[in-house]
């Protein structure tokens, strides 16, 4: 891709992550995102044909751009199960904050949007990816419940984790940050990990 491909292409990721970010209540079209880059909305289409695939790609972009690769660096290279379960809540927790805004507005986007909901369920199975390596890894130092399954435990570690449950503690009920966190990893290591 030419430098000019590529510095259009990132002028359309960095609209579209604005205008999700500040208007997460109303949809973000291809339109809205052409205006806000001041290129055609032909110019848009060229780089993204479907409107699914530009919102998976401002997400991924946003993840470069955040480095969520070093964010996770210690999670993925923990010498055990519990410090990998602990790493990956610790990052995955404090990075919730950082796009809540986008992922707030796809939320909302998705429940009528089939390609909002693509794009939210794209992202949000990475995060159900990175609940798995934390379980298999606990299963792995056979640390896992054993009345539970990789799967069960998964399930219930990405609930745990859901933006929704990061909202309404957080933002609705003002808790801290860090006391999530560290509440979230206390509970997951509680419920997940045989006594």
């Amino acid at each position: 891709m030419s430098r000019k491909n590529i510095e259009t292409r990132n002028r359309i990721l960095n609209a579209a992550w604005t205008l999700l970010e500040t208007a997460p209540e109303k949809g973000v079209r291809m339109a809205d995102i052409a205006k806000e880059a001041g290129i055609s909305r032909q110019a848009v289409y060229l780089h993204f044909p479907k409107r699914a695939e530009l919102l998976k790609a401002v997400t991924r972009y946003i993840d470069d751009v955040k480095d969520v690769d070093k964010r996770l660096e210690k999670s993925r290279n923990a010498q055990n199960g519990v410090e990998r379960l602990e790493a990956f809540i610790e990052a995955w927790g404090n990075y919730i904050p950082e796009i809540y805004g986008v992922i707030k507005a796809v939320w909302a986007m998705k429940e009528t949007d089939a390609e909002a909901k693509e794009a939210w369920e794209d992202r949000w199975q990475a995060v159900r990816e990175g609940c798995e390596a934390a379980v298999y890894a606990l299963k792995d130092d056979r640390k896992l419940r054993t009345d539970l399954s990789v799967k069960e435990a998964t399930d219930l570690l990405w609930v745990q984790l859901s933006v929704g449950n990061w909202e309404l503690l957080v933002r609705e009920n003002n808790w801290r940050q860090e006391q999530y966190v560290d509440q979230m990893k206390e509970i997951a290591i509680r419920y997940l990990i045989k006594n």
